[in-house]
């Protein structure tokens, strides 16, 4: 069992950046696969980027080079660093944790992240 609590969406202008981050309570924390996921109005949630408990990293064609997915194990926490933001990336932002023995996945309650000048 993992609860995610989700931080640092927020306004931002084309070209800023912004860092999200999601703080995990429960043990077991370097057992899990890492992920975020994104959800524009109107569209699918789509994988933005993935961390394997191997430190291994799978991104989005469309974020590839301007997002980077990192973890802290002793904080317990995902981060999710963009740049060169677009107005395409403007999206709800959900963490998301799957243990990897049972793949039973937990998710944050989504942040918004909204870029427009």
């Amino acid at each position: 069992q993992v609860q995610l609590v989700e931080s640092g969406g927020g306004l931002v202008q084309p070209g800023g950046s912004l860092r999200l981050s999601c703080a995990a309570s429960g043990s077991g924390f370097s057992n899990y696969v890492l992920g975020w996921y994104r959800q524009a109005p109107g569209q699918q949630r789509e994988l933005v980027a993935t961390l394997s408990t191997g430190d291994s990293t799978n991104y989005a064609e469309s974020v590839k080079g301007r997002f980077t997915i990192s973890k802290d194990n002793a904080k317990r926490t995902v981060y999710l660093q963009m740049y060169s933001l677009k107005p395409e990336d403007t999206a709800v932002y959900y963490c998301n944790a799957r243990r990897r023995a049972t793949q039973t996945n937990y998710w944050g309650q989504g942040t918004q992240v909204t870029v427009s000048s």
